[in-house]
């Protein structure tokens, strides 16, 4: 199934110091997690080195052991934290494969389930004949993980998340002044929505600022950073629609590998990966 898109972006950022201002928080992010990564992580080892010789010595019915379970994830999820500060900082290092969205988000069902709680329904319509993108599958966990987080934060009293994907089909136009016909790109759309408590005008214009953040002493600002600079780092584009007491839609498109080249690769096998995420939003 195709569509056109009709996504309310016009290719051009006029915000030139707003993205100069980024990119120095980004540089800073960049010098501060190289400049701990490396010790931080020996420390860490060291602990969930501990916690695998403890989980061994005990039985599986012991009572101790969940609690020895509970440190190793709290280790996982602060390795997952360095990575991802590394990964807003540093996106160019990711390695790009072929993959299918739609096995992204049925590889996390499991998990996303058990993160947003009981009282949050969690629905999937991902087209079946959707196509190929290519881009790094840990990045692509990464944009479902922060997003899906971020709309369980806004509703705390329960309410549903909708994932949806399909194929579109973008019209690119040449900007004003420039010469040039309008071409057409095929690119995988996907959505991620909620019927929270939404956001206003103001919020939603710091909305992918590094550090910017709704969440006083729970968030670090830096879920829909990286959402942000993994989508548009891979040639994509991402907009939100949203307004107080009507919820929040994201909506994403990425630039789909050519049925032809798609052919001659085979798609990776994701993991389906059920703990060890960073649990870092907006």
């Amino acid at each position: 199934m195709s569509a056109t898109a009709e996504f309310p972006w016009n290719g051009r950022d006029s915000k030139t110091d707003l993205r100069r201002q980024q990119a120095e928080k980004l540089e800073v992010v960049g010098r501060l997690a190289g400049g701990v990564a490396h010790d931080f992580n020996n420390l860490l080892t060291g602990v969930l080195l501990y916690c695998d010789l403890l989980m061994a010595s005990l039985e599986p019915a012991h009572r101790a052991r969940k609690y020895a379970e509970e440190i190793r994830n709290a280790g996982m999820q602060a390795t997952g934290l360095v990575k991802q500060l590394l990964a807003i900082a540093r996106p160019a290092n990711s390695e790009a494969q072929l993959l299918s969205l739609n096995e992204i988000v049925e590889g996390m069902r499991s998990l996303l389930n058990r993160l947003i709680g009981e009282n949050i329904e969690l629905k999937l319509r991902l087209d079946p004949d959707l196509g190929l993108v290519k881009m790094d599958p840990t990045q692509a966990q990464q944009i479902f993980l922060n997003l899906v987080l971020n709309a369980r934060d806004a509703m705390p009293g329960g309410g549903e998340i909708t994932i949806e994907t399909r194929n579109s089909r973008v019209q690119v136009v040449p900007e004003q002044g420039k010469l040039g016909t309008a071409q057409s790109i095929l690119c995988a759309l996907f959505v991620v929505a909620d019927n929270g408590k939404g956001m206003d005008d103001s919020t939603r214009a710091h909305l992918f600022e590094a550090f910017f953040t709704t969440k006083a002493g729970s968030g670090t600002g830096l879920g829909l950073a990286t959402v942000h600079g993994i989508v548009t780092g891979n040639g994509g584009l991402i907009h939100v629609d949203s307004a107080p007491g009507c919820g929040a839609r994201f909506t994403m498109l990425l630039p789909l590998v050519p049925p032809m080249a798609a052919k001659n690769c085979s798609p990776i096998e994701p993991e389906r990966h059920e703990g060890g995420f960073s649990k870092e939003k907006e």
